[in-house]
């Protein structure tokens, strides 16, 4: 029993979720600089096919986790999202404001750290938009790592600076990383789309005609060459929050989906784009432009974006602190937010297709999001030494983490 306790405990914990994702890291980099690296290259370019009639989808296993899996993923990131907007700390604009435009900086800023030092290089350009992402579950379990003297709202914080972000992920995706159109595919999409407005309207009990639409959505959006990624949000916004019987599938779903998204997908995305093969490797491929713009959009540009527009909202009263806060915490924040890791290596897949291209990548995000971590742990860890442990403060509520 005492065992059993402990586990639920563990995996209850907002640590969890993180510690699974550095266990797949570190995983990744053995196995792809020890004798297994062969092995775990061809198990992950290992083609896989499914037949609907004459029409096929043949992947490798890689692409099968990052189109297929990942879509679960942002599934979970949509329940989450509608969530917030319609019942959570989304629902008041006022709350929002303050988190919202350091979630901006803190994609803008990175991005422009990263083009300045690629702006010569037309093959590399197009990876600006892979320090400007946030992993919730990252950052948070980093945070629950620090202890529980931390402030509450400081989590409060982290969380909604974290969840735009997301959006602003979601959109960038959609708008910069969509390969040519199938229109065709498109108009076909509108089907699956209006079955599920049908049974939202209805506040429908049984979502499993909803889900069953969702997977011919996704189909559907990936031979359109919109990323198939994307159909998992549109469809997390078609369950209810409330059904005909005052219930709420969509708090079912979130519950019952998350610890499989936490422990399981991401994880072994993770454990599938993490594999940096280090042999031969100097400090001088750290400063290669692509990697140093990574890492360097994610430590400086994550913390001048983010803490900077916080201490002018505050200072110059348009904003106020979150309570309990100091100036230490914000900056610890501002750290974890560069915290790449899952959604910088998933832009990073969409930006580049040249392995010589992904290595260097995976290298910055490594770089970028450790150090983030390291720093934002330090931090919060020296200034909420002497704090308080804030009881009565609420808890927010979070799947992601």
């Amino acid at each position: 029993m005492g065992l059993r306790r402990e586990l639920d405990r563990f995996f209850s914990s907002d640590a969890s979720g993180g510690i699974f994702l550095i266990l797949a890291t570190a995983l990744a980099l053995i196995v792809a600089n020890s004798s297994l690296g062969p092995a775990y290259d061809d198990w992950l370019h290992t083609y896989l096919k499914i037949s609907f009639g004459e029409s096929e989808l043949k992947n490798s296993l890689l692409h099968w986790i990052n189109d297929g899996l990942m879509a679960i993923f942002f599934f979970l990131v949509g329940l989450e999202l509608k969530y917030e907007l319609l019942e959570g700390k989304l629902k008041n604009p006022a709350d929002v404001v303050m988190p919202g435009v350091a979630a901006i900086a803190g994609m803008a800023c990175p991005a422009i750290v990263y083009v300045s030092l690629n702006l010569g290089n037309s093959a590399t350009l197009g990876g600006w938009a892979i320090p400007a992402a946030t992993d919730i579950a990252f950052a948070l379990g980093v945070l629950a790592l620090v202890g529980p003297k931390v402030p509450s709202s400081l989590k409060i914080f982290l969380l909604t600076l974290a969840i735009l972000d997301d959006m602003g992920a979601i959109v960038v995706i959609a708008l910069f990383y969509t390969a040519d159109l199938q229109i065709d595919y498109l108009f076909l999409a509108l089907i699956p789309l209006a079955g599920m407005y049908i049974q939202l309207r209805r506040k429908a009990h049984r979502i499993a005609p909803t889900l069953l639409l969702a997977v011919v959505l996704w189909f559907l959006v990936l031979k359109s060459g919109v990323h198939a990624t994307l159909a998992g949000v549109l469809a997390a916004f078609f369950i209810p929050i409330k059904d005909r019987y005052g219930k709420s599938p969509l708090h079912a779903l979130e519950h019952g989906l998350s610890p499989y998204v936490l422990f399981f997908i991401v994880p072994l995305f993770a454990f599938g784009n993490a594999g940096v093969n280090l042999t031969g490797l100097t400090f001088a491929d750290l400063l290669d432009p692509l990697a140093l713009g990574i890492a360097g959009g994610l430590v400086l540009g994550k913390q001048v974006g983010v803490f900077g527009v916080v201490w002018v909202m505050v200072k110059t009263g348009i904003a106020r602190m979150p309570t309990g806060a100091n100036w230490a915490h914000i900056y610890g924040v501002a750290c974890l937010a560069g915290i790449g890791f899952t959604m910088s290596l998933f832009i990073g897949t969409l930006s580049f297709a040249d392995p010589t291209l992904m290595n260097s990548v995976r290298l910055g995000v490594l770089t970028g999001s450790a150090i983030s971590a390291v720093l934002g742990f330090t931090v919060l860890k020296i200034a909420s030494r002497d704090g308080d442990v804030h009881k009565h403060e609420p808890e927010p509520k979070t799947e992601l983490a």
